[in-house]
């Protein structure tokens, strides 16, 4: 069974559990459209109908509940075999599975990684580029060890440790630039480059709200799916009349056209936390999450 069938399992049963989909997407950390397609397709591939929709929510047909009965026993034992498996990358001689998001600090993941390969010099570290709900999804399904979000998941199934504060600024044309710094509300009448709500939706909420408090429109929503990469923001900007939220390091070279200038009294700040399971006995992982710095330095003076 594939890891896309076993997450559709995992959403069915969250589903099926929450009696409907609004509560079980919050519980999954994804969009509710989302996953109603990720429990359709799963339908279209039994050739079956699972659950009975209506206003007051969603009941397992027969067949769903059947399913829900031995996806129960699957996943159980799919996680009962990466607990046992994990014994043996505990030590040297394993691979730390890492979720890296868009924009880190240039410096954050340095520390960790020497730390890592003094300690334990047996274990590869595999990185893989996602977003914040697609990393808590592999956490769940066990296909990540150590998660870097940009919210901190609620509930005991996880362990998280702040290790990242940034202040941000905005990416906007040259001439619209202060010598100061500009304030959020001068920025109305321009259209921000944003991402899709489903790929952070807690920092994608505060945000925003920072943002539609100081009068900004922030237009219409970004398109599913869409990674908001150093080469759509500089584009969009460059285009006119838009601006794009940036860390104050950050690393790309930006056009004669482009100018990063900070925001007055640092309304926005963006926080990145080590995310791993709560039961993980891996000491590699202790190791690599002991390796990050204390992010005090960065906090709002």
């Amino acid at each position: 069974m594939s890891s896309m069938e076993l997450r559709e399992l995992r959403a069915f049963v969250v589903v099926a559990e929450e009696g409907g989909m609004s509560a079980a997407a919050r519980r999954l950390h994804v969009s509710q459209p989302a996953l109603s397609q990720t429990v359709g397709m799963l339908e279209r591939r039994l050739g079956v109908k699972l659950l009975v929709r209506s206003s007051a929510g969603v009941q397992p047909t027969e067949a769903g509940m059947t399913l829900l009965a031995e996806a129960r026993a699957v996943l159980a034992r799919h996680d009962q075999v990466l607990r046992t498996m994990a014994a043996y990358t505990s030590g040297d001689g394993g691979v730390l599975r890492v979720g890296v998001p868009i924009e880190l600090p240039s410096d954050l993941l340095g520390p960790p990684l020497e730390r890592l390969a003094v300690a334990h010099p047996g274990t590869r570290v595999q990185a893989r580029h996602l977003s914040t709900a697609a990393q808590l999804t592999a956490l769940q399904a066990g296909e990540l060890d150590v998660g870097l979000l940009r919210e901190r998941p609620a509930g005991h199934e996880f362990d998280a440790m702040l290790v990242s504060r940034e202040r941000l600024g905005v990416l906007l044309t040259a001439e619209l630039r202060g010598p100061d710094g500009i304030r959020l509300e001068e920025l109305t009448g321009l259209e921000w480059v944003g991402f899709p709500r489903s790929g952070s939706p807690a920092w994608f909420d505060e945000l925003t709200a920072i943002l539609r408090s100081h009068g900004l429109d922030l237009g219409p929503a970004a398109p599913e799916g869409q990674e908001l990469i150093a080469e759509v923001k500089l584009a969009a900007v460059s285009a006119g009349r838009a601006f794009a939220l940036a860390p104050p390091r950050w690393p790309q070279p930006l056009p004669a056209a482009v100018a990063w200038s900070a925001l007055a009294g640092h309304p926005l700040i963006r926080r990145t936390w080590a995310v791993w399971p709560a039961t993980s006995r891996r000491h590699d992982l202790a190791g690599f999450v002991a390796g990050f710095r204390d992010p005090a330095d960065d906090r709002p003076g």
